[in-house]
């Protein structure tokens, strides 16, 4: 099946590459910000395939002109903008200027997708948002009732929740599932969670639950302190192994007792996503973006990622680049900045992917990346939902034909 997709808010294109590993064709790519859109038309020039044929607008998506998509294509997709909801931003939500999702739902009701994918960080659930949070689903919902002239978001909601409890409705409505999914759960070395959005269209009648995750902390324990796998994988001979953390002494001892293993795959570790990695500075071996960056020094709440967990979440920074936040905790204490192409790893873009501008300017583009790998997960999953459909469809309709000859 291939699907056509709007795809909004791209960034450095994780999300949009995600689709693309899925089979989904984009009919548009729109982000307004330069030093991204550079990071994709350099990739473009260098013929890499995940983006190469990505028609590219460079513009306020509010801008956009949208009779260039046909109405009842497959998948809008998008991140807007996640400092208004951010934990380390200025937590303004509605009434920061940044906050693009009444963009994003004006534009799913004007081109009625069969479904779509929204994505933004773990913040936007907090409790002080729970209202808003409760407006952005009800959005998105009913993505036709758009806000009316002086109209406060507040009376908007108002609005909306008489749609939901049935005393007015609007010619197309979703079914709208949000869930705040752990990367590492699913096969990303890097604790990064996220709110994910995933829509289908009413008349389609379609079920959907998140993917179930692939990867757990508990098969990583028993990985590294049960079996020693982790270990010998990495030639770490015993003597040069970490001491485990008293925190997790209990749990390890119920797994080494269970005659249960883990079901499923460990967690991947920083350790995992590196390993096969040049010492940084060695960009003569061909590998971009891994020039070491001076100055990383450890503060209150930011004190970096140990090498044989996966990385704290990689935030791109209000001014510039958070120093905790982004740096490795080496095994004999030491810290140091992620490379940029460590950190890519660490979003699972592929290493042919070229990242364009500073190291501070990359950086900020992959703290604001959603993992390719999760956007694989999620597209998978959303065309497997779309696909079973068209299937009873397609049978339904080879049933009505049989009843007619």
């Amino acid at each position: 099946m291939t699907a056509r997709a709007l795809e909004l808010f791209v960034g450095a294109g994780g999300l949009g590459m995600g689709l693309s590993m899925a089979g989904v064709k984009p009919l548009a790519v729109v982000e307004w910000d330069r030093w991204a859109c550079d990071t994709i038309r350099e990739n473009q020039k260098r013929g890499f395939p995940l983006v190469s044929d990505w028609p590219v607008h460079e513009m306020d998506a509010r801008e956009f002109d949208l009779s260039r998509i046909p109405e009842d294509i497959e998948i809008v997709s998008g991140g807007p903008p996640c400092q208004p909801f951010s934990l380390g931003g200025k937590h303004r939500a509605h009434d920061d200027q940044r906050d693009m999702f009444p963009t994003m739902i004006s534009i799913i009701g004007r081109i009625k997708p069969q479904s779509f994918i929204v994505e933004n960080v773990k913040g936007l659930t907090r409790a002080s948002f729970a209202n808003y949070f409760q407006y952005i689903l009800l959005g998105l919902e009913f993505p036709e009732a758009n806000r009316r002239g002086n109209e406060s978001w507040e009376d908007h909601l108002r609005r909306l929740q008489q749609m939901k409890t049935g005393q007015a409705r609007e010619a197309v409505s979703y079914n709208v599932v949000a869930t705040l999914v752990n990367s590492a759960d699913h096969g990303v070395p890097q604790k990064r969670e996220r709110v994910i959005f995933v829509g289908f269209r009413k008349d389609l009648d379609i079920e959907w639950h998140f993917p179930k995750r692939t990867h757990s902390f508990d098969a990583l324990l028993y990985d590294q302190w049960v079996s020693g796998d982790y270990w010998e994988r990495h030639g770490i001979a015993r003597k040069d192994r970490p001491m485990l953390a008293p925190a997790w002494a209990r749990r390890v001892e119920a797994l080494s007792c269970s005659l249960i293993l883990p079901m499923e795959k460990p967690w991947r570790t920083v350790r995992d996503a590196i390993a096969t990695l040049p010492p940084p500075g060695q960009e003569s071996r061909g590998m971009h973006n891994h020039r070491l960056q001076q100055g990383a020094r450890a503060y209150h709440g930011h004190t970096g990622s140990p090498l044989d967990m996966p990385a704290k979440t990689l935030k791109a920074g209000d001014h510039g680049v958070p120093g905790g936040e982004n740096m490795l905790v080496t095994p004999n204490g030491d810290m140091r900045y992620f490379t940029a192409r460590e950190a890519a790893r660490l979003q699972t873009f592929p290493d042919g992917y070229v990242f364009h501008g500073s190291w501070s300017e990359t950086m900020r583009q992959l703290g604001n990346a959603v993992p390719v790998a999760l956007g694989a997960v999620v597209a998978r999953g959303v065309l497997d939902r779309l696909l079973s459909r068209r299937v009873v469809d397609g049978e339904n309709v080879r049933r009505e034909r049989e009843k007619v000859a």
